[in-house]
């Protein structure tokens, strides 16, 4: 299996041909960014995290949308992934701007010798238990063309998993550039790395929350759509110690404050989303939900689709 390093060092456009290059996918829509941003609201720093009602405060159990039913006089269209004619590209803008907002894993990782570092974005990102703390990285692409990240994350075992923030949205973004090898994302960033203690990667020391963390199993798929041709990489990786900003975490460490973490979203194309507001909605009860008549009103047999 060669490495994405080894490639780049025999042709110097490699990283032109990234399944996931800008080039290849043409996210941006504008033809003149610089433009269409100038014409735009100045960010406000005035805006500050708070909760608001949930739209219906009064909801009860049985009652359906909150909009009145206006979503259900709306009629969808079915889409094939697999269409005759329908380029693999259409699916990824359709999930990325569906499946939304998603966290951004904003992901140290250092070779095997230690001579090189990468740091790197992914979207393509979750936490999927707490027992042990297990998180998901997916990559594009198969491990015959693998990113810096995936080849020094298999051969080390080892990354550092950062929260990307609105302080520092412009420095992770700036991590995902097409620069060809030797060039260190931590140098086009202008972020700084910190030591860790269970792992040789560096967790971003402006990263409000952090994760160190070991790698436990990766799997390869192979498209649909194309037989043979391999499109993805999913890494399982264990959390093995957190790092929390003093000021983010409460006294007995169980909790991260949001409105300090401010943390930043991908949403679909070249979009990031802000998180400045939020409501709660406690978990039903069923013996406090209901009471007995009102049970017998809710046990129905299940219509049609159910």
């Amino acid at each position: 299996m060669s490495s994405d390093k080894e490639q780049r060092k025999e042709d110097p456009s490699a990283h032109e041909q990234m399944m996931d290059s800008e080039k290849h996918v043409q996210r941006n829509p504008h033809q003149d960014f610089r433009k269409v941003q100038d014409s735009r609201p100045e960010w406000s720093e005035q805006k500050k995290w708070a909760f608001t009602k949930t739209r219906n405060p009064d909801w009860k159990l049985g009652d359906g949308p909150n909009d009145g039913g206006e979503c259900l006089t709306k009629e969808h269209v079915d889409i094939d992934p697999y269409a005759e004619g329908r380029p693999a590209t259409f699916n990824y803008k359709l999930l990325i701007s569906a499946v939304i907002p998603r966290p951004i894993g904003f992901v140290s990782t250092r070779s095997k010798d230690g001579k090189s570092t990468n740091l790197a974005p992914f979207s393509y990102f979750g936490l999927i238990n707490h027992d042990p703390p297990i998180f998901t990285i997916g990559y594009a692409g198969g491990f015959d063309h693998a990113k810096d990240s995936l080849t020094n994350l298999s051969e080390t075992g080892e990354c550092c998993l950062n929260i990307v923030s609105e302080h520092f949205i412009e420095a992770a973004n700036a991590t995902s550039i097409n620069a060809p090898y030797g060039i260190s994302e931590w140098a086009l960033t202008g972020l700084h790395p910190a030591p860790c203690k269970d792992v040789k990667a560096s967790r971003v020391k402006e990263a409000v929350f952090s994760i160190e963390g070991k790698l436990m199993s990766t799997q390869e798929f192979e498209s649909r759509a194309t037989p043979g041709k391999k499109t993805g990489v999913l890494a399982i990786i264990e959390g093995v110690r957190f790092w929390a900003r003093e000021d983010a975490i409460n006294k007995d460490r169980n909790l991260i404050d949001p409105a300090i973490l401010r943390p930043m979203s991908r949403l679909g194309g070249i979009t990031y989303g802000r998180l400045l507001e939020g409501v709660e909605i406690p978990r039903p009860d069923w013996d406090q939900a209901t009471a007995p008549e009102e049970a017998k009103k809710l046990i129905k047999p299940k219509i049609d689709g159910q």
